[in-house]
């Protein structure tokens, strides 16, 4: 059995943790930039704002309905995130993190558990929802559960108990652990919401009279392989018939690759700001090799100017460099990352976003180092002076310390920083911004 549990509204969701004020009332945040509305209470849905929009566009309609707005906090939401995944491993002998707001569980032996444990648990239900109580009351976020027996089908489960808990008709807890439940919530459920399959393949099969998930399940393999993606399409049906085709996917082998990327607040126009922008992508992405074991050997340095400037295409520029050795040091990086600028930088150009990518990434201290590159082999005092900058930097909050080409100068702001007018405090990863209680 999987299970999948899914935040509530996420974004708006830790915005009321350390807000209660805002509890009933409508809240969206928006993207970066204050651009796009990304995330959306309840209640900012029953509006009618729409995800996506445009946030010029629906401010009258929210300035009418008191619609609270929120800049992204990305921080607060990271943090958040590690607290909701961090109680549900305490709970499931895996968890596959999906997403920020979304973990598969791998629920092997769990209804045994449950039978053997009866004065706490009468069955998967039952230790379903104080999961989700549980999760509730550490972390202040709601959550819905859906358990069956694949991952295709828990998802499909959470969407339901999602449906049932917004017309207080459920509490947010759906198990299919039969055949009967199985067809009952596949009828439910439109084949366009079915996890896998997209827009395009919706059409074509509303086209042949395929309109819910059920239906969906009892074509024949051989039309799914024919018109839904071949075997992609064969382990969707089987998926859906109650068959498990992929187990939870515990990330314990290296990634492929890690961006640090942002749109600037305003269009820049000058070199130094540019450097800095590129050094705290560059800094980022280093402390975020470290935090899980990785050095990378090669880094690509990008840059952007906009669509809408009337200048003629290409509007995205990137330069590669391949590094003597593997490395997480933060001034290598940079180093690399202004070298890689240099080369791509075009006076009089406004340019509107950067980014750095590290790729042939592997485990730390895996590397063979290179004899004629000695001197940019990470030495044991410069791991030390990083893992101090970290240290400080997870004590104090992000930024605490930071390599002088990432500082903005003297009484100025940075230049390259997302406008974020109306973000709420970083409650949990900066000390000046803990949120405080008085007696």
């Amino acid at each position: 059995m999987f299970g999948l549990v899914d935040c509530n509204n996420f974004y708006a969701s830790c915005e009321r943790v350390f807000r209660p004020e805002l509890e009933g009332r409508p809240v969206v945040v928006l993207s970066n930039n204050d651009g796009c509305v990304i995330a959306r209470s309840q209640e900012a849905k029953v509006l009618g704002v729409r995800m996506g929009e445009p946030y010029f566009k629906v401010r009258e309609l929210m300035e009418r309905h008191g619609v609270v707005v929120c800049s992204s906090n990305y921080e607060l939401y990271g943090d958040m995130s590690r607290r909701v995944m961090w109680c549900l491993s305490q709970v499931a002998p895996a968890v596959e993190v999906y997403s920020i707001d979304e973990a598969f569980l791998d629920l092997a032996g769990m209804a045994q558990h449950c039978a053997l444990e009866r004065k706490r648990y009468r069955d998967l239900t039952d230790w379903a929802g104080e999961v989700r109580g549980t999760v509730q009351q550490r972390t202040g976020i709601p959550v819905c559960v859906g358990v069956a027996p694949t991952k295709t089908l828990a998802k499909l489960a959470n969407r339901l108990a999602k449906i049932a808990k917004l017309a207080n008709s459920g509490p947010g807890v759906l198990v299919l652990s039969d055949e009967a439940q199985r067809r009952e919530a596949l009828a439910q459920v439109a084949v366009g919401d079915v996890w896998g399959v997209g827009s395009r393949s919706a059409a074509k099969l509303a086209a042949v009279g395929i309109r819910t998930a059920g239906e969906l399940a009892g074509v024949g393999d051989a039309w799914a392989r024919k018109n839904l993606g071949g075997v992609v399409g064969a382990r969707l049906l089987h998926e859906l018939r109650g068959f498990p085709c992929a187990g939870v996917a515990v990330e314990d082998e290296a990634r492929k690759s890690l961006a640090c990327t942002r749109s600037f607040g305003q269009p820049l126009t000058e070199l130094a700001d540019m450097a800095g922008a590129v050094a705290s992508h560059a800094a980022r992405a280093g402390e975020k090799l470290r935090r899980q074991g990785l050095e990378a050997r090669l880094l690509t340095v990008f840059v952007e100017t906009s669509k809408y400037a009337g200048l003629p295409p290409p509007y995205s520029f990137s330069a590669q460099l391949t590094l003597p050795v593997a490395t997480d040091d933060t001034l290598t990086l940079v180093r690399a990352a202004q070298c890689g600028l240099e080369r791509l930088w075009r006076p009089g150009r406004r340019y509107v976003k950067a980014g750095v990518v590290l790729d042939g990434l592997e485990r730390a201290g895996a590397d063979q180092q290179a004899l004629l590159f000695a001197e940019v082999a990470r030495s044991p005092e410069r791991s030390k002076l990083m893992r101090a900058m970290d240290a400080l930097n997870e004590r104090y909050g992000t930024g605490t310390v930071k390599v002088g080409a990432a500082v903005a100068r003297p009484g100025q702001r940075e230049a390259w920083a997302m406008r974020r007018d109306v973000r709420s405090p970083a409650f949990t990863t900066k000390w000046g911004e803990l949120w405080g209680l008085r007696c």
